[in-house]
């Protein structure tokens, strides 16, 4: 029954976006979830679209019932009460049937948002990104491996990543939609944001805020690999990537659009003097979001 229900909701979806703009995809990718988390949202857009259309649907009937059966027309044998005012019983029902939809909506919208701020799994070595959104490009750095990245992520399969976002540049939505919602990046903040990939694959990524001229090419990808086969990429990276010098890392930071990079190392410190120079206001507090586990 769930099965046809999410098929039913993907159709609406995809009818709605044909009808309401030419430039959505036939492949609406939230409604292909690839992690624990990303299925998690699905659920409660499911359960949204589900709980609206139990008002909509019966609203819209209402209306046209109403508008065929009271026109002023010769002859209408609707009823004329001009003195009617009240009742209580449709009082009851359009205002009852809203409370009820809101406070389960609500119940299980809360319940979900908070259990998506801890890892998906438990585990004991989740593996820590930062990540930095610029002028027009995304940098990925990994504290445990001392590698870093630009334009695209490289994360283990089946094991839960703990990104850590900032921006270094206007204010920006770091948004994998096969793996989770997103997240805003912004200056002075350090955000968290737990995703997990159930399967290897590459997972388009984007940033979902408007930031410019070259927001269009704020694109990446996400590369899910098993554990062993990123353990070697880091071992490569480290063997032929060239390291991230300062000068390097300010080249970055003036908008442009580049292609993929990819560094043997970078200044360790670099993350968390961004932050701090621009406030700092979660750094100040819990310094501990930086974690090295690899």
């Amino acid at each position: 029954m769930y099965g046809f229900i999410r098929r039913s909701v993907q159709w609406m979806a995809l009818l709605f976006c044909g009808l309401s703009t030419t430039g959505c995809s036939s492949n609406v990718l939230v409604f292909h979830p690839a992690g624990p988390v990303s299925r998690i949202e699905e659920h409660l857009i499911i359960m949204s679209i589900i709980l609206v259309t139990i008002v909509v649907v019966p609203v819209i009937l209402l209306l046209w019932y109403i508008v065929r059966t009271f026109r002023d027309t010769p002859n209408n044998p609707a009823p004329y009460e001009p003195e009617w005012s009240e009742s209580r019983v449709l009082e009851s029902i359009w205002w009852g049937i809203p409370i009820i939809i809101v406070a389960v909506l609500g119940f299980f919208t809360v319940k979900d948002t908070f259990a998506l701020t801890r890892p998906p799994e438990k585990v004991t070595n989740p593996l820590t990104i930062l990540v930095t959104s610029l002028d027009w490009k995304w940098m990925f750095q990994y504290p445990g491996q001392q590698v870093a990245t630009v334009n695209y992520c490289e994360i283990p399969a089946s094991r839960p990543v703990q990104f850590v976002l900032t921006s270094n540049a206007p204010m920006n939505s770091f948004w994998v939609p096969e793996l989770g919602g997103q997240e805003y990046t912004m200056p002075g903040m350090a955000m968290r944001l737990w995703l997990q990939a159930d399967q290897p694959g590459i997972y388009y990524g984007h940033g979902a805020n408007f930031s410019g001229k070259g927001f269009a090419h704020m694109q990446f990808n996400v590369h899910a690999v098993k554990q062993t086969q990123f353990d070697a990429w880091v071992k490569h990276l480290k063997r032929t990537a060239p390291p991230l010098t300062m000068d390097g890392y300010h080249g970055l930071v003036r908008p442009s659009v580049v292609g993929q990079m990819s560094f043997s190392s970078y200044p360790p410190t670099i993350f968390r003097d961004m932050i701090m120079q621009e406030g700092g206001m979660y750094m100040k507090r819990d310094m501990t979001i930086l974690g090295t586990a690899d």
